[in-house]
C-alpha cells in the first residue's frame, strides 16, 4: 500500500522540522515549502493527501493559496488544515469559508 503524502506549507523552519518528524514517525512522506508561490507550483505535482497551510507565509498568504488550491479542479478536492497563530474568531471563520477544512491555532501539542 503506498504511503499518504503530507505537504507542509510553513516558513517557520523550527515546526516544519517538528511537523515533519513526527509525521514520518507515523509513516507519512512529506513534502514543504516556504512561501505560497511555491505552494502553488509543487502542490499539483506532488498532489498530496493533505496540505496543512500556515497563513502567514511569504509572497502568497494562506488564504489566498487556499482559494487558489480550491478554484482548481485539479487540487479542489485535496483537504487544507489551515495553521495559525491567528486565533481570531473572523480568521478562523474566513479560512473555513475559503474551503479549509479545518483550522489549528499555534501553539499547538502532537502529545496524544
Amino acid at each position: 500500500m503506498a504511503k499518504k503524502t503530507i505537504f507542509i506549507v510553513e516558513d517557520e523552519e523550527d515546526i516544519v522540522s517538528l511537523l515533519k518528524y513526527n509525521l514520518e514517525q507515523e509513516g507519512y512522506v512529506i513534502h514543504s515549502v516556504e512561501s505560497g508561490a511555491q505552494a502553488l507550483l509543487e502542490i499539483p505535482k506532488v498532489m498530496p493527501n493533505l496540505i496543512l497551510l500556515d497563513l502567514m507565509i511569504p509572497e502568497i498568504d494562506g488564504f489566498d493559496v487556499c482559494k487558489a488550491l480550491k478554484a482548481d479542479s485539479k487540487t479542489s478536492d485535496i483537504p487544507i488544515i489551515m495553521i495559525s497563530a491567528k486565533s481570531q474568531e473572523h480568521t478562523i471563520v474566513a479560512g473555513l469559508e475559503l474551503g479549509a477544512d479545518d483550522y489549528v491555532t499555534k501553539p499547538f501539542s502532537l502529545s496524544i
